[in-house]
């Protein structure tokens, strides 16, 4: 009686210790559609959206339209009916960050900006801010200013943000997932600890401006000096970063190339970039009636594609790829894991669904 009591405490415990650490890990989703679209998703699957975009407008956060605002009261009515959400707000992105260093570089910028934050989270009830500053003190949107003083102005922020914020409101940003932004723009030490999170960009690796194909968002690098999710997260660990502060982040689209020659199936070759895929529009475009062979690279975790008549490659995330980074998040006792962007996925059994079904196995 005495062993069959031990077996069942230890098997509650192993039960409880499971559903508390799938309960802690993230799944947080990027979202630029309407409050009509959201319902097509699996909502109860994910425990952040981040609606995208607001920008600055005389300094301070501005939701843009009507439009905007009638989105974010209603993503933050479905927390009544799915109480595990948060609704965060996300400033800038590509392009959108255009007076950032500008405005972020004076005391008076710094605070005007935090007071109007707490204003907005206020008004409308959601759970924080996530900035994303395309780059601090490094090129991003071309013509946008960058300036080596970002490095420190984007501490000051964070540092004016968090006491305007106070404690019961998140506060994260999303961080470029490549070695430079790495090293240049961020002073990792002062900020991590007044953030809850990082969402790393471990995606647009190549990218855009890519003139040679590759993987934009692998798992691991399969070459020397090869960015990938690995890489960055490895190198903020070593420098002390918590690793439940680290979420890892996912594509749910395609980059692709044109003109790239059949030579090692396209892959690492030159090519002219072009606009990509959805994900929830691989099972009719990226296939092999229109041409398209898949391939999976067992070193990077991560697959491809290549169209031999049309000369074009594809690289990105799709099931096997995603599940293959939520279970590295898991295993490595990192925080989560975010996506852009919730609209691109299937409505059902897409990328959402397979990061859910790891979660849940864990």
């Amino acid at each position: 009686m005495k062993k069959v009591f031990i077996s069942l405490f230890f098997g509650i415990t192993c039960l409880t210790l499971q559903a508390q650490k799938s309960k802690n890990f993230s799944v947080l989703a990027y979202y630029m559609g309407d409050e009509k679209q959201i319902n097509d998703f699996e909502i109860d699957k994910l425990t952040h959206i981040i609606y995208s975009f607001c920008h600055l407008k005389d300094g301070k956060l501005n939701v843009d339209t009507a439009k905007d605002s009638i989105t974010i009261k209603y993503l933050v009515s479905l927390k009544t009916k799915y109480p595990q959400l948060k609704i965060m707000l996300s400033l800038g992105g590509w392009g959108g960050c255009e007076n950032c260093s500008e405005v972020f570089s004076t005391t008076s910028g710094r605070d005007v900006f935090a007071k109007s934050v707490k204003e907005v989270n206020d008004y409308f009830k959601t759970d924080g801010l996530d900035l994303d500053w395309e780059y601090p003190v490094i090129e991003g949107f071309p013509g946008h200013l960058h300036q080596a003083v970002d490095k420190k102005k984007f501490t000051e922020l964070v540092k004016v943000l968090r006491a305007t914020l106070g404690n019961t409101n998140e506060l994260s940003f999303a961080a470029g997932g490549f070695q430079k932004y790495l090293d240049e723009s961020v002073e990792w030490k002062l900020v991590m600890p007044l953030v809850d999170h990082v969402n790393i960009m471990s995606y647009d690796l190549v990218n855009g401006y890519s003139k040679t194909t590759g993987h934009h968002t692998p798992l691991y690098s399969t070459k020397k000096d090869e960015e990938s999710t690995d890489k960055a997260v490895d190198y903020l660990l070593k420098l002390g970063v918590p690793s439940y502060k680290l979420i890892v982040g996912a594509a749910f689209y395609t980059r692709t190339w044109k003109n790239v020659e059949n030579v090692n199936n396209g892959l690492y070759h030159p090519g002219v970039h072009i606009e990509g895929f959805s994900f929830k529009d691989f099972n009719t475009l990226l296939i092999e009636e229109k041409g398209w062979k898949y391939f999976w690279d067992e070193k990077a975790n991560a697959p491809y594609w290549y169209n031999v008549k049309e000369k074009m490659f594809a690289t990105g995330d799709d099931i096997a790829s995603v599940k293959a980074k939520t279970s590295y998040a898991i295993k490595n006792k990192l925080g989560g894991i975010m996506f852009w962007e919730l609209g691109l996925d299937a409505t059902r059994n897409g990328l959402v669904n397979a990061i859910f079904e790891v979660k849940k196995s864990q």
